[in-house]
C-alpha cells in the first residue's frame, strides 16, 4: 500500500484541502496509516499530475485561496484496482525491537528492560482507550450501521482489537519477568508497573 491509497480512500469519504487532508489524518485514518503533512501534500501534487485526483480552487474571504482535491475517474479505477490486488501481511510484530529486547532479556538490565516494557503498555493503552472514546462517540448503534460508515467501524474495531492484544501481551510478559526477578513478585518494586486494572476486550 501506498500514501496515495490512504488518500484515494479519504477523498472518496470526504473532498477536502491538503491542509484538511492532514488533519483528517491525524485525526483517523493516520491512526493506521502514518504521513506528515509534508508527505501528504507532496504526494498530493504528484497525484493530481496523475489525474487520480482533481484540485479546484475555492477563493476565501480573508484568506488566501485554499485547493480542494476531489478523486477523478481514473483515480476511482486505481482504488478499484488497488482493492482487488493482492494485500501484504500486516507484519508489525515480525520486526518488534521490544520483542527482540524481551528475548535478549538474559543478557541486560532486567529492571529496566520491565520498565521500557510498562511504557509500551502504556501508551498502547491509552491508544486503546481513545479509540474506544471514538467507538463510543461515533459509533453508538454498531447493528445499524451500512456501507462507509460500517467499514469505517470495522477498521475501528480491528484497532480495538490489535491494542487489546497487545496491552494484554505486556500484562503477560510484566508478570512473567517481574516473577523471575523475585521469589516474592508482589513484594518486589518492579510490581508496581502491573497493579493496573487489566484490560479486557468489550
Amino acid at each position: 500500500m501506498a500514501l496515495e491509497h490512504a488518500l484515494l480512500v479519504s477523498l472518496t469519504e470526504r473532498a477536502g484541502s491538503g491542509y484538511e487532508l492532514a488533519r483528517r489524518f491525524d485525526k483517523s485514518i493516520g491512526f493506521f496509516w502514518n504521513a506528515t503533512h509534508q508527505q501528504i501534500y507532496r504526494v498530493l501534487k504528484r497525484m493530481e499530475e496523475r489525474g487520480w485526483v482533481v484540485g479546484e480552487t475555492v477563493p476565501q474571504e480573508g484568506r488566501p485561496d485554499k485547493k480542494v482535491y476531489t478523486v477523478g475517474p481514473s483515480g476511482h479505477a486505481e482504488l478499484s484496482r488497488w482493492i482487488s490486488a493482492p494485500t501484504e501481511d500486516d507484519a508489525a510484530f515480525q520486526r518488534s525491537e521490544l520483542g527482540i529486547k524481551i528475548r535478549a532479556a538474559a543478557h541486560g538490565d532486567l529492571p529496566a528492560l520491565c520498565t521500557e516494557i510498562a511504557r509500551h503498555r502504556d501508551n498502547h493503552a491509552g491508544r486503546l482507550e481513545l479509540y474506544r472514546q471514538i467507538e463510543k462517540r461515533d459509533f453508538p448503534a454498531p447493528a445499524q450501521l451500512t456501507g462507509p460508515a460500517l467499514h469505517q467501524y470495522l477498521v475501528l474495531r480491528g484497532g480495538i482489537r490489535v491494542e487489546t492484544g497487545f496491552v494484554e501481551w505486556c500484562d503477560e510478559v510484566l508478570e512473567a519477568l517481574v516473577h523471575s526477578l523475585s521469589p516474592n513478585p508482589r513484594n518486589s518494586p518492579n510490581s508496581a508497573v502491573l497493579q493496573q486494572d487489566s484490560v479486557s476486550e468489550r
